[in-house]
């Protein structure tokens, strides 16, 4: 089949039709040939037919080729077959023009004038041309003229430098000059101008999609090969790896100087990115022959981070579950990569801020730097510096993190004490790796809370008007695999009583469907106050119990294994009112009984009763409930005692969740009624 690729064969043919031209005074002619080599390609099993008719102006010419192979360019082609009118052009020259056929393919159209001084010719489809010129005088100099070209003609040439590309759409428009000397590699050179440009890998991690460009190339290929492109991208769209950037319509200055020899993959000793207004990059680098990244030193600038995200960061804050991130201020950076390993990184922070308007997290105010170093023999030191910070609607105040680094990870030089909420956070320790080796980023730190007010904590958190400290240490976390895993626990101060959480992690902190999972202790909670913050109804008396196995997935509860009970001390009285009574009736699908008869019960204000307790298993949207004890098809929920002796008894075991949920919030708007048996 003949691709669009034959946009050489031009070129490649001229021999064959010197010889066509020269058997024409013989009127007719058949000559076969097994190979003719140029500097450029090799032909070989060569037949030339030529009719001429003794009374004619003009004679037909036919060639064929079996195979042509031009290896410095990647192209080969097989079966070729070219007709055409020939003529003479009145000058000494020849002129033939006709369809050119390869395999099953459709036809392109080859016209050649053979002159004395030049030859010329052009290969189209539709609006698509490719015009070539050689000067008698300047013999090893060819110059093409591109139209329209399809940049799939040029696929082969493509490959040669990056195998893996496979080019998709686009057109090429340029002019260049091909010097082809024997024993001197072949040189390219010349502008061009790109449109719509599209280019993929078998592996998606690069592509390109409606490209603009105007670009100077200079390449020279042998067996060194020396490329440099210089010139303006004019919008489109680009990926490599995670990294995607959009340009829009923008233009962006581009230089890349690239050499390769002997198949050792790409060396780049100078790279230059400038899209003013958002990034300006200049460097260095080393690829393998796959493309991988073997070195790379890279410095950056952004004198405004705010259209950074959409321009440049998205795919990594995408990932992160960052896509609508806010950014100010400006930075400068520095990557140094040596034999695919980070050796050294530094960002430089000036007057920055990043807002994620999900309210996982604000910082403002950032100047400083963070410097990272591989380096085990020479650590180095930084500093960043914030005005102010929240995270979850939790707001601290300012702070100062003095970081070390060597061996490959960033540390905190020192324990650092962060105002919030009444109290402190400190961070004992903290410990950075980036991902490295297949390994993933590992982030390790340690935390101390320190009598931190309850009820600011109720408030940022929209939680009802609790009120205490928040208290506890955690030796060791570690964020690893989108994981942040805790060791030790924290202890809470409310309603008189304690709370202790443990076992507490998180997957996707800062990502879609943030998930929460911890063990909970309650310990003597004092139940007047809790019944009182929730608009219960009123209890008096201790709380214990435990909530084992909770899940929470972006903040609702799916799982757990929860059972509340009272805990009798002496002195403490343990009384229930009818408000409370009725409350309980209702969320638990309970009913109360009494001694007395039933229409009495709305002449007492509260009861007394000797236990009180209640259980939940929450799995696929399911609650499983329980009591104290079974009654019967029911459990009990508050055994009576004294006079009139009251119990409650829920009949329901298996309640949907969210209809619990909204009986639990009618409850807090006072929105229940008895049910009396």
């Amino acid at each position: 089949m003949l691709r669009p690729k034959v946009a050489w064969l031009a070129w490649l043919l001229l021999p064959a039709l010197w010889l066509a031209a020269t058997e024409a005074a013989a009127r007719t002619a058949t000559a076969r040939l097994a190979r003719i080599t140029t500097a450029v390609a090799t032909l070989e099993q060569v037949r030339v037919e030529l009719e001429w008719s003794a009374d004619a102006s003009a004679g037909r010419l036919r060639l064929q080729a079996r195979a042509v192979d031009a290896p410095e360019l990647g192209y080969r082609f097989r079966n070729l077959d070219w007709r055409c009118p020939l003529q003479r052009d009145g000058n000494g020259g020849w002129r033939c023009d006709g369809d050119l056929r390869g395999g099953s393919g459709g036809p392109l159209r080859l016209a050649i004038d053979l002159g004395v001084a030049s030859t010329d010719a052009r290969l189209s489809r539709g609006p698509a041309s490719l015009t070539l010129r050689r000067d008698a005088a300047t013999p090893d100099v060819t110059r093409i003229d591109l139209t329209r070209v399809p940049l799939a003609w040029t696929q082969a040439l493509l490959a040669q430098a990056w195998p893996q590309a496979r080019l998709t759409a686009g057109t090429l428009d340029g002019q260049l000059a091909i010097t082809a000397a024997k024993a001197t590699p072949l040189h390219i050179a010349g502008p061009l101008s790109l449109r719509g440009a599209a280019l993929d890998t078998p592996d998606g991690m690069i592509a390109a999609e409606n490209l603009g460009a105007r670009l100077a190339l200079d390449a020279t290929l042998g067996a060194r090969d020396r490329v440099i492109v210089d010139g303006q991208l004019l919008g489109g769209e680009l990926l490599f790896g995670t990294t995607y950037v959009s340009l829009q319509q923008r233009p962006v200055a581009l230089r890349i100087e690239a050499t390769q020899q002997d198949g050792q993959g790409w060396q780049l000793p100078h790279i230059a990115w400038r899209d003013d207004g958002l990034l300006a990059l200049e460097g260095s680098a080393a690829l393998t022959p796959g493309m991988d990244i073997r070195a790379l030193d890279l410095r950056l600038r952004s004198d405004n981070l705010a259209p950074l995200r959409d321009g440049y960061l998205s795919g990594w804050l995408g990932l992160a579950g960052l896509a609508d991130l806010q950014l100010s201020g400006a930075a400068d950076a520095r990557v140094r990569v040596a034999e695919g390993v980070l050796r050294e990184a530094t960002v430089a922070l000036h007057g920055a801020g990043f807002d994620d308007p999900q309210g996982r997290f604000d910082f403002d105010g950032l100047d400083g730097d963070v410097r990272f170093s591989s380096d085990a023999a020479t650590p180095v030191h930084s500093e960043l510096r914030w005005r102010a910070g929240a995270l979850y609607g939790l707001a601290f105040g300012p702070a100062r993190l003095p970081f070390a680094s060597g061996d490959g990870a960033l540390r905190l030089r020192e324990a650092v004490a962060l105002p919030m909420l009444g109290g402190h956070a400190s961070f004992d320790h903290l410990q950075l790796r980036p991902p490295s080796a297949g390994q993933g980023l590992d982030i390790r730190f340690g935390l101390t809370l320190e009598k931190l007010d309850v009820a600011q904590l109720a408030e940022a958190l929209d939680w009802p008007a609790f009120t205490g400290e928040l208290s506890g240490r955690i030796p060791q976390a570690r964020y690893a695999n989108d994981r942040l895993d805790f060791d030790g626990g924290l202890a809470m101060q409310l309603f008189g009583g304690s709370v202790a959480v443990s076992s507490l992690a998180m997957e996707r902190p800062f990502g879609v469907a943030p998930t929460l999972s911890a063990d909970i202790a309650l310990d003597d909670l004092d139940l007047e106050s809790l019944t009182g913050v929730f608009g219960f109804g009123t209890i008096t008396g201790t709380l214990d119990g435990r909530i084992a196995g909770l899940r929470l997935v972006d903040w609702e509860a799916v799982a757990f294994d929860a059972e509340l009970h009272t805990d009798r001390q002496r002195g403490v009285r343990q009384r229930i009112s009818q408000r409370a009574v009725q409350d309980l009736s209702s969320v638990g699908d309970a009913s109360f009984v009494t001694s007395l008869q039933s229409q009495l019960i709305g002449l007492f204000d509260d009861f007394g009763y000797s236990r009180l307790g209640i259980a939940c298993r929450l799995a696929d949207e399911v609650c499983t409930m329980d009591g104290l004890s079974s009654a019967g098809q029911g459990f009990i929920i508050v055994q009576g005692s004294g006079l009139p002796r009251l119990t409650v008894v829920g009949f329901n075991r298996r309640v949907d969740w969210p209809t619990l949920v909204e009986r639990l919030a009618a409850v807090g708007k006072g929105d229940v009624k008895p049910v009396v048996e």
